[in-house]
């Protein structure tokens, strides 16, 4: 009938739906899995998302002093891989019961410094941290005081946090040895300056297992300016004339200004060189046949950062040491190599 009321959805209608009971239903909207099968955890999930229930929050948050809120910080919002993130961590969270608040840094540290300071004052559960780097004694601080953060992607030099993030080793083994096979007798690794953890570890990577697949040194490129792109990718390719080369980017951005950059010069790939990198973004599969990617598990990143901290909210002793979780990437071979 018009204007009759909606009838308010209750924990023990999702219960009577799902087939259990409501301590069952209260279990898992706190987080509280051990003694529940991944077949109950679905059913109740997809109950709740059916019925369209939507758990008090205020009322769980005195009852269990907390509330049921996560502060996010990603460093650049506006790169592919935050969206992507952010969406897996925001899926997670639904499932779970609890909302985010999200902030961008801008890769500042004075900024997450102080977006961090915001979120503990508005009495967040926990923090998934896309960190600048820099900020290291903070988080020590903020973390001794009971705050709970989770790593997401990026790294501290101090283990002192659960940490989730993909499988760059393999990966890179991955991509060189299918270089080698193809018949590439040189590769340049392109990176943008290294003023994060992740940059800093692909590159020591490529440093390191170079000499596993390719004779000579391995050969690192910056692209500090984007003025200067050019006379990078010409130097590379100048120094390696002789010899089947093949430009490897260490994520999507620097994928983008090297095609961008080859464009200009029409430079072909790969018939003057091979082109492959981290990051698989929509409009890599647009350019020629596809671009050969390490299509890295972003996504999954951002739910399993939600599991650490729904495990470290509710289920460990403050003795149980930082996890370090590693996702394994995908290698995505097209016509570019």
């Amino acid at each position: 009938m018009a204007g009759t009321r909606r009838k308010k959805v209750t924990i023990v209608d999702v219960a009577a739906k799902a087939g259990v009971s409501k301590t069952t239903i209260s279990r898992y909207l706190n987080g509280k899995f051990e003694y529940m099968s991944e077949e109950s955890r679905q059913r109740i999930a997809d109950v709740i998302e059916e019925l369209g229930y939507r758990p008090n929050s205020l009322a769980r948050s005195l009852k269990s002093k907390h509330s049921f809120v996560l502060g996010v910080v990603v460093s650049d919002i506006t790169s592919p891989f935050s969206p992507i993130l952010l969406k897996g961590i925001s899926d997670c969270c639904e499932q779970y019961g609890y909302r985010i608040l999200i902030a961008n840094s801008d890769d500042e540290p004075r900024k997450e410094h102080d977006y961090i300071m915001d979120m503990v004052d508005q009495s967040v559960d926990g923090i998934i941290l896309n960190t600048t780097g820099g900020n290291d004694e903070f988080l020590r601080e903020i973390a001794d005081s009971g705050m709970h953060i989770v790593l997401a992607d990026r790294t501290i030099e101090r283990k002192l946090f659960d940490t989730v993030h993909s499988a760059d080793r393999e990966a890179m083994h991955q991509m060189l040895r299918y270089l080698k096979g193809e018949g590439y007798e040189s590769v340049g690794f392109f990176t943008q300056p290294l003023t994060n953890s992740t940059r800093v570890s692909r590159c020591q990577i490529f440093r390191e297992i170079y000499s596993t697949y390719f004779e000579g040194p391995a050969q690192v490129y910056f692209l500090e300016k984007q003025l200067r792109d050019t006379s990078v990718i010409q130097e590379f390719m100048r120094e390696n004339y002789d010899r089947r080369q093949a430009i490897f980017t260490g994520n999507g951005v620097a994928t983008m200004r090297i095609v961008q950059t080859m464009r200009e010069l029409h430079i072909k790939a790969p018939g003057e060189t091979g082109l492959c990198g981290f990051d698989d973004w929509d409009w890599m599969n647009l350019v020629g046949g596809g671009i050969t990617t390490i299509a890295q598990p972003t996504y999954e990143e951002g739910c399993e950062c939600v599991k650490r901290m729904m495990h470290r909210l509710h289920h460990t002793r403050e003795e149980e040491p930082p996890k370090n979780i590693e996702l394994p990437c995908t290698l995505k071979i097209r016509s570019t190599t």
